[in-house]
């Protein structure tokens, strides 16, 4: 069975090392590795390889998930705001960050968010 994502999309069949490659060159390799709870950010620059390791089950959902925030934010805003975005305190996260809300599978909250701040709403 094919778990879905926040917004009900599947997430298996992902490219996971193009996911990957693309949070680590824009995020950095210590933020995709908390996001996804890998202890070490080898990890991230790993899977970002296209010959590297598949990211485990749990790091694999969180990846697809990141990958679809920082798409959405990176659409409507620059690399330094987009990544200021996922490790800024937000308060419809409960003044969380968006990196540990996904990490701790939030993601209708982590998604609601991210629609709260492209429609500027000034309570985020």
């Amino acid at each position: 069975m094919t778990e879905p994502l926040a917004d009900g999309a599947d997430w298996q069949g992902a490219d996971l090392h193009e996911i990957a490659r693309q949070l680590v060159s824009h995020l950095g390799p210590t933020l995709v590795a908390a996001l996804t709870g890998a202890t070490d950010k080898a990890r991230a620059i790993e899977w970002a390889k296209p010959d590297g390791p598949e990211p485990p089950h749990d790091a694999a959902r969180r990846l697809v998930l990141a990958h679809r925030v920082w798409a959405q934010v990176a659409a409507a805003e620059s690399d330094d705001i987009t990544r200021a975005w996922f490790i800024g305190g937000n308060p419809l996260l409960g003044d969380h960050i968006p990196l540990t809300a996904i990490l701790g599978d939030r993601g209708p909250d982590v998604m609601a968010a991210v629609r709260a701040f492209l429609e500027g709403r000034p309570d985020v």
